[in-house]
This record gives structure tokens, sequence and C-alpha cells, in this order.
């Protein structure tokens, strides 16, 4: 298949027409890997949306084509956006593929993975850091996108949401219908948000037969939806998801309510783990934040809440890839041995 990226590929389900200008990187089909592991572990048939496969190496480019592309539809000339990293390496990218929009990028000083604050300056992004958490660099963001000639491009931009619906659409199409269960990380909820619209309207046109129910969640530094209080200070290892005030928060609570689902929040160890266990047992490498889906349906399985679904098929979203936050994959690697060049040291390292 010749792939050209996800507003061709589901063009009908879409908001664009003939006169909106497609700014693509190719992003979308993103592979559905089966984990012989977590199946082993937990009794399900486990599958993981590699959605660090993408262009930027995050979810976020499924959405950011729609967005950027809507927005030079529109005659903006500057966009906009507050972000924990993985945002605004895929705003600053799909901008300069544009090559007529200024991007403009507010990140909480201080957190953010090194990986992908190098993206964004990379591509050329002007990002400026405040003294602040996500949630102030947002609220600055929409002030100023109220009042000026800006474009906001984080993921109460419906466009985004529109984009980032077709991974559940891709997921369908390879499974031949929606899984049971989906299970994903929850920080700002536009992805939550996005992939429980995806599926009704898959399933609404009959090419699913089923919708699944929507299992999120969130670090318990960072899971307000699950205490039901904004969190001013937000903690966690997983800062794609270190957000305290979601901005997506009630269509959070509709799609799990609606699926019959839940939101739960699993801890940073838990987190690690599961960060771990995929890399070392499945191969697939993530960010940490991704991880926190694996540790969820982990966490659920331990306490048997998939006991009756053995035949049933799970997919976690898995949303950025492990190179985003090199730092943390460094702090929990064995440093290397070192042996002189001899053949007979080496065999004797390895057990031979």
């Amino acid at each position: 298949m010749n792939w050209k990226g996800v507003i061709h590929h589901y063009r009908k389900f879409l908001p664009v027409t003939e006169k909106t200008p497609v700014i693509t990187l190719l992003e979308g089909n993103t592979p559905l890997v089966f984990s012989e592991d977590l199946t082993k572990a937990i009794g399900p048939k486990v599958y993981l949306k590699y959605e660090g496969l993408n262009p930027t190496g995050s979810f976020k480019d499924r959405g950011m084509t729609m967005a950027i592309s809507k927005a030079i539809e529109k005659g903006s000339k500057m966009v906009m956006c507050a972000s924990t990293g993985n945002t605004s390496a895929s705003a600053a990218a799909y901008s300069a593929k544009s090559g007529c929009l200024k991007c403009v990028v507010l990140i909480p000083e201080g957190n953010i993975a090194l990986g992908k604050l190098a993206q964004a300056m990379i591509h050329q992004a002007q990002v400026i850091a405040i003294k602040g958490n996500f949630d102030d660099a947002l609220t600055l963001v929409k002030n100023i996108t109220d009042h000026y000639p800006v474009e906001l491009v984080n993921s109460i931009n419906p466009f985004r949401i529109e984009g980032q619906k077709t991974a559940a659409f891709e997921i369908c199409d390879v499974l031949q219908g929606a899984p049971e269960f989906h299970a994903i990380p929850v920080g700002n909820a536009g992805n939550i948000t996005a992939y429980w619209k995806g599926y009704k309207e898959y399933n609404d046109i009959g090419r699913s037969k089923q919708l699944p129910k929507m299992l999120g969640f969130q670090a318990a530094g960072a899971a307000p939806i699950v205490l039901g209080h904004v969190v001013e200070k937000p903690e966690t290892i997983a800062t794609a998801i270190r957000i305290g005030n979601p901005a997506s928060w009630k269509k959070a609570e509709a799609a799990r309510d609606e699926s019959g689902g839940l939101i739960d929040s699993v801890t940073d160890d838990e987190i690690l783990d599961a960060y771990k266990r995929l890399a070392s047992k499945t191969g697939v490498f993530v960010e940490p934040a991704s991880a926190a889906s694996v540790a969820g349906i982990l966490k659920l399985s331990k306490q048997g809440y998939f006991k009756k679904h053995k035949d049933a098929r799970i997919v976690c979203t898995v949303t950025g890839h492990g190179l985003k936050d090199p730092n943390i994959a460094i702090k929990n690697i064995t440093e290397p041995v070192v042996l002189k060049a001899d053949i007979k040291a080496v065999l004797h390292e390895i057990g031979l």
C-alpha cells in the first residue's frame, strides 16, 4: 500500500475539503505489535499500538497534520502551543514542513525531556520556558490565541482530536473490529477522547460490531480525574502526562462512562517496571508515560479484572518512542563491562 498519511487515507471521516492544503509527514499506519509476554502474564491477547513510530516519534503527529493543515487553510501565519514535549516537537515539525508558519512553544521550565526539546529547537520553533507548570503554560496560550491572530494547536483544537481518532480506525482495520478493551495513558486527556470518537464512528457505519471498554491511566502524582480535583503541583517521572488540570477532563470522563470502562492511576514504580518490561521482553522501547497503559493492565490483572475475559483482546496505546526521554533509559541500565580485546576474556564474560 502506498501510504500517503492519515488525511489522505481517512479523508471521508475528516473535516477536510478540496481547498484544504494537506501538510503531511506521512504520519499514521503505525504497527499493532502482539506481545507474547503480556498475553502470557494477563490472559487476553495483548497488542501494542506503537505510536512512537510516527514521524516525530509520538501520536501527536496524527492530530498535528490536521491542525496545521486547517490553520493554513484559515490563513494563519503563526501557531502556538503549550507542551510537555511531544506537542512542541510535532507542531514545530509540521510548521517547518508547511514552509509558511511560525511556531511558538511555551514549556514549563525544567520539566521537559531533552529529546523532545531538541526536536522543537532543531525545527526552528521559538521555545519559551515559563516559571510554572504545563497548566500555567496552557492558560497563557489560551489567553494569547483568544486575543491575537495566532492559532492554538493543543488538543483542545478540535482538528487535533479528528486526526488522532484515526488510530482507532487503524486498529479496527487490522483486527477486523474493535478490541474488547483499550488501555491508554491519560495526561491532557485528548487522546482517550479521540480514540473513543473513532471507535464510535466505525461502529456507527458497521466497520466494527462492538465498542471497547476504555481503560485510562494517569500517573499517581498527576491524577486529577482519579482524585476528582485539580492537582496544583503534579509530579511524576512520566513527563508527558505530568498534567494537573486536563483540558479534555469532561470528555475523558464521558469516554470512560459511555464505554463502561475506568480511569485509574499507576505509581512511578509501576510505570518504570512496565517501561523496562516492554523493552526487555517485547522489544518495544517507549517513553515512560507510554508505559502507563501497560502498567495499568498489569495492575488490573493482579486485581482479577480480566479473569472472565481470557478470550478478549486488549490494545494498549504506547504513545511515544523511548528516545524521547533518553535520560530515563540511561538511569535504568547497567554500565557496559570493559574488557581487554582478548577472545578468552570475552568468552569467559558471556559464559562460554
